[in-house]
């Protein structure tokens, strides 16, 4: 102990430089930051036993200062934000493999979240640690780069410190709190998507599995969609709702205003007041007059919406619309083309040397092999709810 002590004003004076020449602190920075800096070494040095029975108490105390030295300074040449992303990385390669929650094999994506999860806590816990060993105030906030830099550097120190474990076994501290991190986290529940959507749980799921799902299903539903998307949809509402009021579809209206509120089929059938076989008819009947009004009277504001328009191609891919023409007569490939050329129907039925009304029947059948091509998996394209 005492050899340290006479060295003490020498370990300063060096790191003081040389903190003075690297980087572009003040005075007063670069000596707050040096004085911490040999108070840990002296630390350090008048604690462990090795160093006190080597009989080198000298060479270890200015060893360890230049250690810390080129520590803090490494994070200082990175500055401020390549600094945070490096330690990060360091701690974040430290502790992957030890993230995982147990019995449950989670993805790469999954582990990164519960690293950027478990790391915000560890950053918190590491600046406590700071401020308690260089005997800073409960306040204390590195604020000038220098100042953080010597927190980032202590973070790594700390995250990487040996624990004595049973057994003459010791790990590395950030690893400990990884695993006891790790070991908290509520084992992952898998959530069919689609089932959430639709909101067919049945009685014998189990009661964290519906639990799940109904708050997965909350999100969906409380998900607002964007403006413009927002404002088509209720276009397409307010038509739909004409064209039904004006075929006297009311009880179509009302099934449709309760699939609005996305509510399950056993929910709509007790409002309504119907039977399953009473609902699945209203259902199809309403899926008529769904197509009607998609293929023939709307079918550019829906098409639209659905971001199916003639000039996406009705929404499918090159493969889907060359299946398309394939498909098509040659009158209709005709058609095709004459409505991308946005000519009003009276001018293509000039061209065809139809009546405007066959146009609408022939538009209509290729929208609805559009349709088909767009929902057929086995031509590319995915498939789609029927409403």
């Amino acid at each position: 102990m005492g050899e340290i002590c006479q060295s003490v004003d020498a370990i300063f004076q060096l790191l003081l430089n040389e903190l003075k020449q690297a980087t572009t602190a003040s005075e007063r920075n670069c000596r707050e930051v040096a004085d911490r800096l040999t108070q840990e070494v002296v630390r350090i040095c008048s604690e462990s036993k090795r160093i006190q029975a080597s009989g080198e108490i000298q060479t270890w105390a200015t060893t360890l200062a230049k250690h810390r030295l080129q520590q803090c300074l490494a994070y200082y040449r990175l500055g401020s934000r390549r600094g945070r992303a490096e330690l990060h990385s360091n701690l974040s390669a430290v502790i992957y493999r030890y993230i995982t929650p147990p019995q449950t094999q989670s993805s790469y994506q999954a582990r990164l979240v519960l690293i950027e999860d478990f790391l915000q806590g560890f950053y918190m816990e590491a600046l406590n640690a700071f401020r308690r060993e260089s005997q800073l105030g409960a306040t204390y906030t590195p604020r000038s780069t220098l100042e953080l830099s010597e927190y980032m550097a202590f973070t790594e120190r700390y995250g990487k410190r040996r624990i004595p474990l049973p057994g003459h076994r010791n790990q590395q501290l950030i690893i400990l709190r990884a695993q006891t991190f790790s070991q908290q986290q509520p084992i992952e529940t898998l959530v069919d998507l689609e089932q959430a959507a639709e909101g067919s749980m049945s009685e014998s799921e189990n009661p964290w599995n519906m639990a799940s799902i109904q708050q997965v299903r909350e999100q969906m539903v409380a998900q607002e969609p964007e403006l413009a998307e927002d404002t088509l949809r209720q276009s397409v509402i307010k038509e739909l709702v004409a064209y039904l009021e004006e075929r006297k579809q009311t009880d179509c209206i009302d099934y449709f205003t309760l699939r609005l509120q996305d509510l399950p089929a056993n929910e709509i059938e007790a409002i309504l007041g119907l039977t399953p076989r009473q609902r699945d008819y209203l259902q199809q009947r309403f899926k008529y007059h769904l197509i009607r009004f998609s293929f023939s009277h709307h079918w550019e504001l829906v098409h639209q919406w659905l971001e199916a328009d003639l000039e996406r191609n009705l929404g499918l891919s090159n493969r889907q619309w060359q299946t398309l023409h394939q498909r098509a007569t040659a009158a209709q490939a005709k058609l095709l083309d004459l409505k991308q050329q946005k000519l009003p129907e009276t001018t293509i039925a000039q061209r065809l040397g139809c009546t405007v009304n066959q146009v609408q029947k022939q538009w209509f059948k290729l929208l609805e092999q559009a349709w088909e091509i767009r929902n057929d998996q086995d031509s590319g394209g995915t498939p789609s709810a029927d409403e």
